[in-house]
């Protein structure tokens, strides 16, 4: 019985229709860079202080003394939360006595921001944190509001390979690619944190469920060889893409409303991909619609020049094919012996960490020293080369030893942030990218580990269980971000500190590298450093490691 990829093998491995759908797919996925990481600019938080409203009578001195000072990092600034007491200070600006001469500041009685607060428009004109205030009492809206949109990527990549299972991929592609650009479009109109929020929440939804899709898609109409690539290079480098021009827009448009509003446009323009991308022929197999699926590949030999055979797919055999059941694997399976159980343990913890890394590093952008927009634009443009050099080592290298040191150097130089001198900020900045290349070199690595690990029967629940660890990361992300509001290295402590703990984990996994995939949850091999008996002869076998699916994502 012929597989699909030996039925279809006439069309070759890159003619034109396998252009067409590789950088027609690729480009499809620029959006979601600009929307998952376009909470660093729409809810920015500027430089902030206390109003000081113009009708109290204040001289010039007490004016510019009605603000507390606070030390931070070393340096004394003005507090943003709190101001002298405006009904005291007015009497004493009354009786013309002086502000640190006549009056000991120190003593003096302080209040909230009665009356509001001032932000700074040297990097931002508007954000959802200053048309809302959330700062001060209301800080904890911002990561909030990030979180809550992770949430939506949990939701939104639980069900969308459900949806595109039912519906087929086409339909569900740019369904999701309507709501993603449809709800960012109505939260220009957004009228409070609220309802911008739950927004937020159905465009994380959309994001991750054309994403997901556009890379199912590819995978199953592209060649076997070509898939590979599609799946690392062209999805993973695309994402990368609409992140470098996320600053691009921003930095010219500093408004957040009118910042979303630019960011919906390539959403639309992706409209017109409907006459171009086609529906997947496997899943029209799948659902014994035979004669579409045909004509679709009837029209890529065209496309590619090639004559087609006559009769393309033997029904009899397709039908033989589908009627095969594969035995049903529950999510116990999974923890069913030690051994299971602590590989599913260490891959869930893996997962998750990593994703914290990549996230929070992505996030914390604001808190760099330098310019926000160039610093976003270098975080987008190091993962070019993380994904390369990671498609590079997995198809030399051991994977637990290149996932483990590209974490160590990640981590590692996290860690020796907080031991560069305060005016040397681009040394600071370098490490942080540097740290950014190796979380995100170890996360593109991930599926093809945990693929190779687990056998064929729980292949897709084991990588689906643990990417719905990384999203998890995700959401609890901005909260390591937000350590950076009580110390500015107290994010790259903690976030160094779990990249290298769970770059040691990685040492105690099994290596997949050059072993043949088990069949079976008795072939799995056995986690070093702990007896759980032999291992069985077959994960012994050595062959060629098959090349499998990897996603960013």
């Amino acid at each position: 019985m012929r597989d699909y990829d030996e039925v279809t093998s006439f069309l070759g491995e890159w003619g034109p229709f396998q252009r067409l759908i590789f950088f027609l797919l690729s480009a499809s996925i620029i959006p979601n860079g600009f929307n998952g990481m376009s909470v660093v600019f729409l809810a920015g938080s500027p430089e902030h202080r206390c109003r000081v409203p113009d009708t109290v009578n204040l001289s010039s001195a007490w004016r510019n003394h009605s603000i507390p000072l606070e030390t931070k990092d070393g340096r004394q600034v003005p507090q943003k939360c709190r101001r002298y007491r405006l009904a005291t200070i007015a009497n004493f600006s009354a009786l013309g006595l002086e502000p640190g001469l006549d009056v000991n500041l120190e003593q003096l009685e302080q209040e909230s921001c009665l009356d509001g607060w001032e932000y700074s428009k040297d990097v931002f004109l508007s954000t959802i944190v200053t048309e809302w205030n959330l700062v001060c009492e209301d800080d904890w809206k911002t990561p909030l509001t990030t979180s809550l949109f992770f949430v939506g990527v949990l939701c939104g990549s639980f069900v969308s390979g459900q949806l595109s299972d039912r519906f087929g991929r086409k339909k569900v592609l740019f369904a999701t690619m309507a709501v993603q650009t449809g709800f960012s479009f109505v939260q220009i109109f957004s009228t409070s944190w609220e309802m911008f929020t739950v927004l937020f929440i159905i465009v994380g939804m959309g994001q991750i469920s054309n994403y997901v899709v556009a890379f199912i898609l590819g995978t199953e109409i592209l060649s076997k060889s070509v898939r590979i690539i599609f799946s690392t290079l062209g999805v993973c480098t695309f994402f990368a893409i609409g992140y470098m021009v996320l600053p691009l827009f921003a930095y010219f448009i500093r408004d957040w409303r009118m910042l979303l509003l630019a960011l919906t446009l390539p959403g639309v323009l992706c409209a017109p991909l409907w006459w171009f991308i086609p529906e997947s022929p496997r899943w029209l197999i799948s659902q014994r619609r035979f004669e579409e699926a045909e004509q679709i590949i009837q029209k890529a030999a065209k496309m590619n020049s090639i004559v087609a055979p006559a009769v393309i797919f033997d029904p009899l055999e397709l039908q033989e094919l589908n009627s095969l059941k594969q035995k049903k694997v529950f999510i116990l399976d999974l923890f069913k012996t030690r051994n299971i159980a602590t590989i599913t343990v260490m891959s869930v913890m893996l997962w998750m960490l990593t994703s914290v890394g990549y996230f929070a590093l992505s996030l914390n952008v604001p808190n760099l020293h330098g310019d926000i927009y160039l610093n976003c634009f270098l975080s987008g443009l190091i993962e070019v080369p993380a994904y390369f050099t990671a498609w590079l080592l997995l198809r030399n290298l051991p994977r637990r030893y290149i996932i483990a040191g590209v974490l160590f150097c990640g981590g590692g130089v996290l860690l020796l942030i907080q031991m560069v001198p305060e005016d040397y900020n681009f040394v600071s900045i370098g490490l942080v990218m540097l740290g950014k290349f190796g979380v995100t070199s170890a996360f593109s690595m991930l599926y093809v580990f945990t693929a190779e690990l687990y056998p064929t029967l729980v292949r897709n629940m084991a990588v689906g269980i643990t990417s719905m660890a990384s999203r998890v990361g995700s959401i609890i992300a901005p909260y390591f971000v937000y350590l950076g509001a009580y110390n500015r290295l107290l994010p790259y402590i903690v976030m160094g500190s779990l990249t290298v703990l769970i770059g040691i984990i990685t040492l105690f996994f099994p290596e997949s590298f050059g072993v043949a995939l088990p069949e079976n949850l008795e072939q799995m091999q056995k986690v070093r450093g702990f007896r759980c008996g032999k291992k069985s002869t077959a994960s012994l076998d050595r062959e060629e490691s098959p090349k499998v699916l990897i996603t960013a994502f």
